[in-house]
């Protein structure tokens, strides 16, 4: 009986911090753009296609011997 003496004030406490953090998001702007910021890890200015090259003394023969022998 006697540890929630000391159970319940902490998670008050606990609850208080939370709500203090949560609140203090809602007021910095932290929900203000969702949608923008889903968008923005998709696509990046610096984005590039990969361009694959061929060794520059390699043949077809050679590559097809090449990954027929990894296998």
């Amino acid at each position: 009986m006697t540890d929630f003496f000391y159970l319940i004030p902490l998670a008050l406490a606990l609850g208080a911090v939370g709500l203090t953090a949560f609140l203090w998001s809602l007021k910095s702007g932290q929900y203000e753009d969702l949608d923008g910021a889903a968008a923005r890890i998709l696509f990046s200015e610096d984005d590039r296609p990969i361009v694959r090259t061929q060794q520059p003394n390699s043949s077809p023969e050679d590559e097809h011997a090449r990954s027929s022998s990894t296998n």
